[in-house]
């Protein structure tokens, strides 16, 4: 077997080989420590037999390890000049396919489906920073049978994103996500183990344990949530008051009394239980698709 594609020595063959750039637009930082690629598979524990979705192929890096591992990987790669150098790095691996699209753009469940059936999918990914948080809202629209969700991200926004409630990171994002899944920091990636270096250190978040809370009372959470995030300096009954929800003051404020929320609590100290309990206590509003 070549060297392992965390190489540097084998990147730069890669480049020369292929005339390859690295693309800023799209966010192209690949991974250079084995430790870390190891560590990622070890976090989502990947073995024999398991599905893998995974977003950004890179030249392979991770998807590579993955595919020792006796995985089965379905990678979405929205970068078509990698196809030639990725028909080269992953071509011996049966069970890796790679489907050059915007994931974005792609119809997730119905491409999984038609390959593997109702089999629990692990997504596991290095994710383009600029567009993590709408493929993660894009993951769990697609209604996808999802066992855990372990994927790179910036070291700030993973923090945000496992945030608990009353501290300063805590944020809408935090409630939408940890409404749908157990949310946690798997591990930290300092930024010197990618080439090129970006700016900032990253982390992998993991996502377990999902909710079977979704439909009708989600939809109406999430839209609590973003109005009590809205304005964050107000209290959680003025933000709810002032956002435009076609009710009544009394009826927020019954609301929140029914849940056992004080009115002048701010939304950063109401946990997510707490809103989970307020979204069936609220009235039905115009506003919850916005």
């Amino acid at each position: 077997m070549n060297k392992r594609l965390y190489s540097p020595a084998r990147i730069r063959e890669i480049q020369e080989k292929w005339g390859f750039r690295f693309q800023k637009s799209l966010g192209q930082n690949f991974l250079i420590d084995g430790n870390i690629v190891r560590a990622i598979a070890d976090s989502a524990e990947v073995g024999e037999g398991d599905v893998i979705l995974e977003i950004g192929a890179g030249i392979g890096t991770l998807t590579e390890e993955l595919a020792l591992r006796g995985a089965k990987v379905f990678c979405v790669e929205i970068d078509e000049h990698l196809k030639p150098i990725l028909d080269e790095t992953l071509g011996e691996y049966e069970g890796v396919e790679i489907f050059y699209k915007d994931v974005l753009k792609t119809d997730l469940k119905k491409e999984l489906a038609a390959r593997f059936g109702d089999h629990k999918i692990k997504v596991v990914a290095n994710l383009p920073y600029y567009v993590t948080t709408p493929i993660l809202v894009h993951l769990f629209d697609s209604d996808l049978p999802l066992k855990s969700v372990h994927v790179m991200v910036q070291k700030e926004m993973a923090s945000r994103m496992a945030a608990k409630a009353g501290t300063k990171a805590y944020g809408s994002i935090s409630v939408f996500l940890q409404m749908r899944a157990e949310v946690s920091v798997a591990l930290a990636v300092p930024r010197t183990c990618f080439m090129p270096q970006p700016n900032v250190d990253s982390a992998v978040l993991a996502l377990t344990n999902f909710k079977t809370d979704h439909g009708e009372n989600l939809k109406r959470a999430e839209a609590v949530v973003r109005a009590a995030f809205s304005k964050r300096r107000k209290t959680v009954v003025n933000a709810l008051s002032t956002y435009g929800f076609d009710i009544e003051k009394d009826q927020i404020l019954q609301a929140l009394a029914e849940t056992g929320i004080e009115p002048n609590r701010r939304a950063e100290a109401i946990t997510v239980e707490e809103y989970r309990i307020l979204a069936k206590n609220f009235p039905k509003v115009e506003k919850e698709g916005d």
